[in-house]
C-alpha cells in the first residue's frame, strides 16, 4: 500500500523588513535623530539614575557583608552589577560598563560566585564609586586605565 505524500508550501511573507526599515531594510534617519533627541533631552538625568544604580549596587554589597555570601546574596549582587553594565555607557560613562561588565565576569558562573574573593568584589565596586565621585567616564583617562587593567587582571587570574 502506498501512500502518496500531498502537501503544501505556504510561503508567510516576511513583513520584519517593514516594519524596522523601511523597503529596503534601511533604518529611518529621521527614527534615528528622534531617539537621539529623546536621549539628548533625558541626558539632564543621567547623573542622578546613575548614583541611584551605584546606591544599589552598595546596597547589595552591604546585604553580603551582612547575610553572608549565599547564593541569594550573590544573586543580588550579580543583578545590580550587570544593570550598570548595561547602563554606563547609556549615563556617559564607559568606563563603568566595563568596570560592571569585569565584576559580572567574576561573579557570573552561579556555581562559582561563593569562591570569588570578596576584596576583588569591593575593589570594583570601589572602583565605580570612584569613578563617578571623580567624574572618570573613560578608559582614556589615566587613572581610569589604571584601575579597569589592574581589575581585569585580578579578574583573570582567578580564574572563574
Amino acid at each position: 500500500m502506498s501512500q502518496e505524500n500531498s502537501g503544501q508550501v505556504i510561503q508567510v511573507p516576511n513583513t520584519l523588513r517593514l516594519k524596522v526599515g523601511g523597503r529596503f531594510g534601511a533604518i529611518d534617519p529621521g527614527a534615528i535623530a528622534k531617539a537621539e533627541a529623546a536621549l539628548k533631552s533625558l541626558s539632564g538625568n543621567f547623573a542622578q539614575w546613575l548614583n541611584d544604580e551605584v546606591t544599589k549596587l552598595e546596597g547589595a554589597r552591604q546585604r553580603v557583608k551582612t547575610e553572608g555570601m549565599s547564593p541569594e546574596t550573590m544573586e543580588f549582587l550579580y543583578l545590580r552589577a550587570h544593570d550598570l553594565k548595561g547602563l554606563g555607557t547609556t549615563y556617559e560613562f564607559p568606563l563603568i560598563t566595563r568596570i560592571g561588565a569585569s565584576l559580572c565576569k567574576l561573579i557570573d558562573d552561579k556555581d562559582k560566585r561563593m569562591q570569588a574573593p570578596i576584596a576583588l568584589i569591593d575593589a570594583h565596586i570601589d572602583a565605580i564609586k570612584a569613578a563617578v565621585r571623580d567624574d572618570i567616564k573613560t578608559d582614556e583617562h589615566p587613572v581610569g586605565k589604571i584601575l579597569i587593567e589592574a581589575l581585569e587582571a585580578k579578574v583573570r587570574e582567578t580564574g572563574l
